[in-house]
Order: structure tokens, then sequence, then C-alpha cells
């Protein structure tokens, strides 16, 4: 693996203090309806593009209104990843646990969801809101998308719900997407595309306004990503803007055989 920078450690930090801020008004009931504490969920419209106004008309079974309404995604990736029962699915920062609770019903009691987050008050949140629908095909492990404490080829499906975008080192990430994924294994994801020709000005506007601190990557830089990583077939699919210069796309690959 390659060695963290500061950089990349400063980061990750900031990211883990603002989603760890973020759990905190989720569980004291803080969250206004536009944002959650220091996550920004409206465009510059007051338009909601992130958060769980997303999953209306979703199929959620499996996840409580609560785990739902937590969301600080930019899509539903359990909505496109084609589930089926008795495999293993790894959520990539699952937050408050929606997607991991909707693969768990998905997958059955023969299958496991996982969800993978760095951050304590999240993975506090994802556990109790998994005690209260009583699932227990789900676990919720802290760790890094860097550094994904799973075993070679141990997954069938890897989701993730626009938090790629905020790693610092996105190859690294997708490396080891492939790594734990089974030959064949699926790639689905929701995630913000910057534009082409982003200059680094409009990067931090979008930094400041949407979250994606670290920066999204362009179509053209995400699929090179994935074919580095090893990953064949690939779409990316848009659904919505989230800035003027970026929005939100479904990304589906799979990991060549």
């Amino acid at each position: 693996m390659t060695p963290e920078t500061t950089g990349d450690a400063a980061v990750r930090e900031t990211v883990r203090e603002k989603y760890a801020a973020a759990a905190r008004a989720i569980a004291e009931q803080r969250n206004d309806g536009c944002g959650c504490g220091p996550v920004v969920l409206t465009d510059a419209d007051a338009q909601q593009v992130f958060g769980g106004a997303l999953y209306d008309g979703a199929e959620t079974a499996g996840a409580s209104d609560a785990a739902v309404n937590g969301s600080l995604g930019c899509g539903v990736p359990t909505a496109v990843a084609d589930l089926h029962e008795g495999e293993t699915v790894l959520d990539l920062g699952s937050g408050a646990g929606a997607d991991v609770l909707i693969s768990a019903r998905r997958v059955g009691p023969t299958g496991r969801a996982i969800g993978l987050d760095m951050t304590d008050e999240m993975l506090e949140l994802a556990r109790a809101n998994a005690a209260s629908e009583g699932v227990t095909n789900a676990e919720f492990l802290r760790g890094y998308l860097e550094d994904i404490p799973l075993e070679d080829a141990s997954v069938d499906v890897v989701i993730s719900n626009c938090v790629i975008n905020l790693a610092a080192d996105k190859q690294r990430v997708l490396n080891e997407a492939a790594r734990v994924l089974r030959a064949g294994g699926r790639f689905a994801v929701s995630d913000v595309i910057a534009d082409e020709g982003m200059d680094e000005a409009t990067r931090a506007d979008m930094a400041a306004f949407t979250g994606c601190i670290a920066g999204a990557l362009t179509e053209a830089e995400f699929r090179q990503a994935l074919a580095t990583a090893g990953f064949e077939d690939v779409e990316i699919r848009p659904t919505h803007r989230v800035h003027e210069h970026a929005g939100a796309a479904i990304v589906r690959a799979r990991r060549a055989g």
C-alpha cells in the first residue's frame, strides 16, 4: 500500500470531525431539515440534493425511518446494486446505516451486510438503528476506506453513498474495493462527479458548499481509476446536479475475473 501522507491524514481528520458532529446532531434531533449540523444537504436554490429525501419512492424495507432520515448521501445505491439472497455486501462509509439495513433485508438470513465507517459516533447510530429493527445479519466495523479490514475476495458487492469523494487517496480506496471483491464481484455506488475543467477556486467552493472536502473526480478520472484498480464494464449514469460544477451519479462496474 502507498504510505499515507500528512496531507491525507489531515483530510481524513477533517472529514471525521465533520461527520462526527453530524452524527451528534442526528442523535440529538437537532437537524432543521436543511442540514445536519455542519453537513449541508441543499443546493444554492435550497433544493435538497443530499440526504434522506432522496429515498422518497425507493424501496427501503429493513431500514428504520431514523436510519433513512440520517442519510447524508447523494443517491440510493441499493436501488441499482441488484442484491441477491445469500450475498455478502460491503458499504463503504456506512454512516447511520440505512443502506446496510436495506441490503441486509435483501440478502436475507443466509447473506451478510457489512458497514464500514471511521466515525465512532456514526457507528453508534448505525448499531442502534440495526438493533431497533432487530436486524441480525448486519454488522458495523470501524476502519478506513483506504485500508479495509476484510480478507481478499470476501464480498460479492461493494456499495457506497457519496463517500469516496471525501477520501484524499481515491485510487487507494478503489484498489481496496477491488481487493475485497470476489472475481466478477459488483461495484455500485452513488458519488459526486466533478465537471471537466474545474479550476482550483471552483473546487474549493464546491468543497465548502457540498462537503466534498478532498474534491470529486471527473468522469474520465473515475473511469481511469476504476480501470487501474482492476474493474471493467464501467457505467457512470448522472442522476441530478448538486452544484453548478458537479453532479451526482450512479457508478457501476465489475471486478475483473
